[in-house]
């Protein structure tokens, strides 16, 4: 056992949670979260006391030994321990929250500690066979590429046996020829001679049970090489099978990554795989060739095998925008596998089109009937030697205008899909026919303004998320399991804002709340479906946007402003009132957290706790920061400004917390006569102040909102009364006295007029003091 003093280590990570980590990303979600209870044994605590789960001995808990019920509960009480330390050393304050909140769960085991170990015991045996291999049948991608390289191995091996069985045959078919040549001239000789000796019968008779032993291997070996050359047949189309698999599987991440998920875009050995088949194809049709054994069942066998590689091997190795805007310049590169095959002479040029949905699903029947205008559609395949690829580079494509198909119903013109069309003529080394090769990229959807490009997005991030793999272009389902849409919104968020910081599970219960409008529901959301109205048609509840529109609102200002608040987790993000309401109830006054606000696009405010007039204490909500607002003045010199928060929940002195954020406070310059100036935020009536009243200062403070509140629950003795998400806040000019006197500025160059209540205070033209 364990000392439950030592510290935990939770940078180790043992051998079969290697292993692991190896595969999770090949595993469903479905798996994993059933591999990994999220209530009762999340994957962080899986990942975090990782060692000391190792080290354990779970097997020799059964059900049946009762007597093992205080190992058990020391076992647990220790996991609990080490959870608890590891949450205290842990800067991120949302993983901290989130470690401690686990080992809290955990602590529902000590009625029944056995349950508990019984639990781990087979989590670590579910992990033992996955890694061992006996579910290998659900999760082939895992293995695919060493698999794959034992088969072109073997293929190598029996090809090359093929030829050695053929040469060998040619050396013993000389000798065969030989030895009845000698045989003919020993006998013809023997016949003129009456009385032969004996000896020269012996020879004659040897020399031809030699031939006879010479047809006979002749024959085993033509025998043999006729059974590898079915065999390589077979083993080459089952290789090529493979290849085929494993370049669609590339394309189908290569899709994904449209929302984040890690994609490899390293085509190097799907090329060196392709030219192996190829030449393994080249190798086999000239050993038929020269053995003479032109059978039209392998002739046409490998004739196919060939025109299928060559014509699947154009790949988009850089897909074009997603969402295009016409008249302007987008760029995408196409990449033949098998570019070094290809015979010289006549450039390659590789054209493109812009094709609709129907053609899409027709590709034979495209010919030239263009939906739209392509301009700079044409490239030459051209082949680099220091990277060894061959590619075609259109740089500065554009679409001139395009011709949409008839919408159905409320359809928009941002939810149909187009694509491009790529194709050529080309000749391989070897063959002896041109072949026609074509791809088409993945769906893009064509827009005339920039206001557009949110709702097209949408369309294309439904449609990447999706859409199953072997689908009829460009067919999506309406409908999605939430479990699904909460991965994609997660792993979309993380790839654009830059971060390793994942949304956690009370971010993934606010957007099910608000997606399915349902801010009381405390169920499980996973297995509700959501639709693609719900998604971006239609408006929220009480907002004149959607869900999509709202949530992307908050990535792009996360993305630009707060990316390193949100990775190091000072922030707490999507959050309903009610829970924001059950966290901060018990905190003393000044406790605060920062939320993304649900009222408005893209904006963040700060929830926090305040005392009010009796003594009590209440939420306030500080009116949403946006995108202008941290333009002009950042995040973290806005905490600075306001006094009465103080600590960032749980219990962080804010100082110590966002101290790194601060920018430096101006120094006192004279600066060509000119009056210094800085910015400062004012929060409620603090903004009312005048902050200096001599003749050389303005005032530029907008007059605040009421503070008007209401009442959220009556908590005996002291009341929390949750404040509106608008209340107020401005900025101050404070300004500095400068030794050249104070000039005059005129009333219509400064506006103080008050602003409307709960809209954003109107702030002066800066550039006016350049």
């Amino acid at each position: 056992m364990v000392d439950p003093g030592i510290e935990p280590k939770p940078c180790v990570i043992m051998a079969q949670w290697m292993h692991m980590t190896q595969m999770l990303q090949h595993l469903p979600y479905e798996t994993v979260s059933s591999l990994y209870p999220p209530n009762s044994f999340p994957i962080e605590v899986r990942h975090y006391i990782s060692e000391w789960i190792e080290n354990q001995r779970w097997e020799d808990f059964s059900q049946e030994k009762v007597e093992q019920e205080s190992q058990a509960q020391i076992l647990l009480d220790q996991g609990i321990s080490m959870l608890q330390s590891v949450a205290q050393q842990n800067a991120n304050v949302v993983e901290k929250m989130k470690l401690v909140q686990m080992s809290r769960n955990m602590e529902m085991f000590h009625q029944q500690p056995v349950k508990f170990a019984l639990m781990v015991r087979d989590i670590l045996r579910q992990e033992r066979a996955l890694i061992t291999g006996t579910t290998t049948a659900q999760y082939p991608a895992y293995q695919t590429n060493d698999v794959s390289k034992q088969d072109v191995d073997q293929l190598v091996l029996k090809v090359l046996e093929v030829q050695e069985i053929r040469k060998k045959m040619h050396q013993i078919q000389e000798e065969l020829n030989w030895e009845r040549q000698n045989f003919e001239s020993a006998h013809t000789q023997g016949s003129f001679q009456q009385n032969g000796l004996d000896s020269a019968n012996a020879e004659i008779k040897k020399l031809q049970t030699h031939i006879q032993q010479l047809e006979y291997n002749i024959q085993a070996m033509a025998t043999k090489r006729s059974q590898l050359l079915k065999e390589s047949m077979e083993l080459l189309g089952i290789c090529q099978t493979r290849f085929l698999n494993r370049l669609n599987e590339w394309r189908w991440e290569q899709r994904k990554a449209a929302i984040g998920f890690p994609f490899d875009d390293n085509l190097s050995p799907l090329q060196t795989w392709a030219e192996q088949l190829l030449g393994m194809n080249g190798n086999l049709r000239q050993e038929l060739m020269l053995t003479g054994e032109l059978t039209s069942e392998l002739q046409e066998g490998l004739s196919k095998l060939v025109q299928v590689l060559i014509e699947s091997s154009l790949i988009v190795d850089k897909q074009p925008p997603q969402v295009i805007k016409t008249q302007s310049k987008f760029s995408t590169t196409v990449r033949y596998l098998l570019g070094e095959k290809v015979a010289p002479g006549k450039p390659v040029l590789v054209k493109a089109q812009i094709i609709n949905e129907m053609q899409a699903r027709n590709l034979a029947n495209v010919h030239g009937d263009n939906v739209g205008e392509l301009i700079n559609n044409s490239a030459v395949l051209e082949h680099n030697a220091a990277t060894k690829s061959t590619c075609s580079n259109f740089r500065n494509m554009s679409i001139k205008k395009i011709k949409r198909a008839d919408r159905k119903g409320s359809e928009s013109v941002t939810e149909e899909k187009f694509a491009l069309l790529f194709s050529s003529e080309i000749n391989i080394t070897g063959c002896e026919t041109p072949y026609r090769i074509q791809v088409i990229s993945q769906p893009v959807v064509v827009i005339v303004h920039g206001s557009q490009d949110n709702n097209a997005v949408a369309t294309i991030i439904w449609d990447c998320a999706f859409s199953e793999r072997d689908r009829i272009p460009f067919v999506v389902p309406d409908r999605v399991p939430w479990r699904m849409m909460y991965t994609t919104l997660n792993s979309k968020f993380t790839s654009e804002v830059g971060t390793q910081h994942n949304l956690d599970q009370y971010n993934q219960h606010f957007l099910a709340q608000k997606v399915f409008d349902k801010p009381d529901f405390n169920e499980d959301f996973s297995n509700m479906m959501v639709s693609w109205a719900q998604f971006n048609k239609e408006v929220l509840p009480g907002r004149p946007f959607t869900f999509w529109q709202w949530f992307e609102g908050v990535m792009e200002l996360t993305k630009k402003h707060l990316k390193s608040y949100w990775s190091e987790g000072l922030i707490f993000g999507f959050i309903g009132k009610q829970h924001l309401h059950l966290i901060l109830k018990d905190r003393p006054n000044g406790t605060f957290l920062l939320r993304f606000s649900d009222s408005e696009i893209g904006g963040i405010t700060i929830a926090y706790v305040s005392a009010t007039e009796n003594g009590g204490q209440k939420i306030q909500n500080i009116q949403p920061f946006t995108k202008r607002d941290l333009e002009i003045r950042g995040l973290g010199d806005r905490i600075r400004d306001i006094d009465h928060i103080t600590y960032l929940y749980p219990e962080f002195p804010k100082h110590d917390v966002f101290r790194k954020f601060y920018t430096a406070e101006p120094t006192l310059s004279t600066n060509a006569g000119y009056i210094p100036v800085s910015l400062q935020l004012k929060v409620g009536m603090d903004a009312q102040r005048p902050t200096s009243s001599t003749p050389s200062s303005f005032n530029m403070d907008t007059m605040p909102s009421p503070h008007s509140s209401f009442n959220v629950e009556s908590m005996a003795p002291t009341p929390i009364v949750q404040g509106p998400e608008t209340s107020q806040s401005s900025f101050s000019m404070q300004q500095f006295n400068s030794p050249f006197g104070s000039p005059e500025f005129p009333d219509e160059i400064i506006d103080g007029a008050p602003t409307a209540s709960g809209m954003e205070p109107m702030l002066p033209d800066l550039n006016f003091f350049d």
